[in-house]
């Protein structure tokens, strides 16, 4: 049962996971900046990255999201240590790898493109992020018949492809590509940090709420998952700027103690 970043056993366990020096790792999207109906028009808000730039002088921060890392770099306002994008399949520190996971989707984009037509008339977004692709429909007028659409590409019938659903949206990478969980262990270890703070709130996010070990902090935005396996919850985007000036007031205090 998840509970409030900001009851005492969150505060608590927030004060403790402090005191290790933990990488500060966040999901993108509906984390740190709100949910918005076009992806494109996403940035996070002036006060959190000013927040973030401060957190990132002082331990490491990563972005660990859905989107490119190309397409991110942009909307942060501020220099995090790492970024890894495709949930998780796009390490820029590994570009040989990114290459291979992105050629093995150009099956899936020829089907794409041989659907093109139905896929544009349903209302369906395609975004190709290079090792993972989105397929968009929070936009389309009919949304079973975007579905459709999605599901007459057969992406859960193709082993070589790994599926799972976000908020109106299917993602599609590579069978056995990184996720988003890897990603968070590696980072830590690239850190040399023994511990970890990672916020996400959608279905990509759960496998790290899930590999997280005890000494980990973990936490979902948004309480409408009875079944997250996130140790806390916050009520949306909005949160995060208090909880990131709990964070900076908490290495305030340690540090003049």
């Amino acid at each position: 049962m998840m509970k409030h970043l900001f009851s005492v056993a969150g505060r608590e366990a927030l004060a403790a996971l402090l005191r290790r020096r933990p990488l500060l790792a966040f999901d993108f999207d509906g984390t740190l900046a709100p949910i918005v109906p076009r992806p494109c028009d996403a940035r996070i808000p002036r006060a959190v990255a000013l927040q973030l730039e401060r957190l990132a002088r002082r331990l490491p921060v990563a972005i660990v999201t859905g989107r490119a890392v190309a397409d991110l770099r942009g909307r942060l306002g501020f220099e995090p240590r790492f970024v890894v994008g495709s949930h998780g399949a796009e390490d820029v520190t590994d570009a040989a790898a990114a290459e291979a996971l992105t050629r093995r989707l150009d099956p899936l984009r020829g089907r794409i493109e041989a659907h093109g037509g139905a896929i544009d008339a349903a209302g369906v977004f395609v975004e190709d992020k290079g090792a993972s692709i989105a397929l968009h429909y929070r936009l389309a007028p009919d949304r079973e018949r975007a579905r459709a659409a999605i599901d007459a590409l057969q992406l859960t019938d193709d082993p070589a492809l790994s599926l799972f659903s976000g908020k109106m949206v299917e993602n599609v990478v590579a069978a056995g590509a990184p996720d988003k969980a890897e990603a968070v262990r590696s980072l830590v270890a690239r850190a040399s940090c023994d511990s970890a703070f990672f916020a996400g709130d959608d279905v990509n996010d759960e496998p790290v709420f899930v590999a997280a070990p005890p000494h980990w902090l973990t936490v979902r935005i948004g309480r409408d998952d009875p079944h997250s396996r996130a140790r806390f919850f916050l009520d949306s985007p909005a949160e995060m700027a208090v909880a990131l000036q709990t964070m900076i007031d908490e290495l305030d205090d340690t540090h003049r103690a």
